[in-house]
């Protein structure tokens, strides 16, 4: 399964790096997020990096996904794909 960093998660004033804003195709309700709890969440950059994360919980109630990654995401990630596993 595929999904897209939407953003960071945080206030209008601080920002979470290492804690991102995750949307998937066909998950559009709430009980639909929460069944992906728990699952891995791989990012490749464009030099090969890649950084593991953990879907910890939905966010809102439209289906994104709040993703706890190990170390700070670079701006960059805002809009590429991740991979769930």
């Amino acid at each position: 399964m595929e999904g897209i960093i939407v953003n960071f998660k945080g206030s209008n004033h601080v920002k979470s790096g290492n804690q991102m804003i995750v949307q998937t195709a066909g998950v559009d309700s709430k009980d639909k997020a929460a069944k992906l709890v728990g699952k891995k969440v791989v990012w490749a950059s464009s030099a090969g990096k890649e950084i593991k994360g953990e879907i910890r919980s939905a966010h809102g109630n439209k289906g994104a996904l709040r993703v706890l990654f190990e170390t700070g995401m670079p701006g960059q990630s805002i809009g590429t794909k991740v991979k769930i596993e």
